[in-house]
């Protein structure tokens, strides 16, 4: 039994890391679009929608169809002002749906998740990147995690209160300095490595246009850029007539022309179709 145990692991193993480099190898290519899929009760903009598993598995398969390139899978509200949760009722959310994920779609998917042992399990479970929204700063066991899975890492700058008088273009480079050092120290090679400056974390609704408008500053990190600003309220109130499609879409084609190249989102197929377009114009 242990040498059953021990290949299907290694079988596991071998396909969290195929569709892993799947999703790094697309980086550069083109326009990435990256799905949310939140199995919470009190997510901000979808909270309770897809909290059971037969709802959830069926968001996955629709953004799945709709040209998602990988899944976001989180089971934690990282909304202002939520209600934290605790080690094991973040696994008790995930574990009966991340199984079926990896057995039934066949694109990678990532945890959304500042704890280690929620990474640890999710990446035995089949995810292939960490998305932590602290940037392997909150959990000390983190950055030796993501290491010693294999798994690539989202690193999100956050603070814990804002700031509003602070340079926040300064406060990111800070940050992320400080995280890459976390990651070089555990052994995590820098081709795993994705930077997000963290819209709407730990910024005033200035700063967070100021971070979305100065992406290019972080190009010398020489490292793919991830930007989260859908559905966000950070957006509101910029045009008379809008709707959360069209701010998102706006601040996300704006993000890309700023240097970034993959995109949390929650109307896959609407950003497939722009991005399709931008995608063949910026090559020209």
């Amino acid at each position: 039994m242990n040498g059953s145990r021990a290949s299907i692991s290694q079988i596991d193993g071998q396909a969290m890391i195929a569709r892993r480099d799947r999703f790094l190898g697309l980086l550069g290519t083109r326009s990435v679009m990256m799905g949310i899929l939140n199995i919470t009760p009190d997510s901000f903009s979808d909270g309770g929608k897809f909290f059971t598993l037969d709802a959830a598995m069926q968001q996955a398969k629709k953004l799945a169809a709709d040209g998602a390139d990988i899944i976001d899978v989180g089971a934690e509200s990282t909304r202002p002002g939520h209600t934290p949760v605790a080690v094991e009722e973040e696994l008790a959310r995930l574990e009966p749906i991340l199984g079926r994920l990896a057995r039934s779609i066949d694109i990678p998917f990532s945890i959304d998740t500042s704890k280690a042992k929620v990474a640890r399990r999710a990446v035995e479970l089949g995810a292939s990147v960490v998305n932590d929204v602290w940037g392997l700063q909150k959990d000390p066991a983190m950055a030796d995690t993501v290491a010693e899975t294999g798994a690539a890492v989202v690193l999100m700058h956050n603070r814990d209160n804002v700031d509003s008088g602070c340079d926040i273009v300064a406060d990111m480079r800070s940050f992320f300095d400080r995280s890459l050092r976390l990651a070089a120290n555990a052994g995590i090679p820098s081709a795993r490595l994705i930077l997000d400056p963290g819209m709407g974390f730990g910024k005033s609704r200035a700063q967070n246009f100021t971070a979305l408008a100065n992406l290019a500053a972080l190009k010398d990190y020489g490292l793919p850029i991830l930007v989260g600003v859908s559905r966000k309220s950070l957006l509101a109130g910029l045009t008379p007539v809008e709707t959360s499609l069209v701010r998102t879409l706006a601040a996300n084609l704006a993000a890309a022309a700023n240097g970034a190249s993959i995109f949390r989102v929650h109307d896959a197929a609407d950003h497939v179709a722009a991005f399709k377009i931008f995608d063949a114009l910026a090559r020209r």
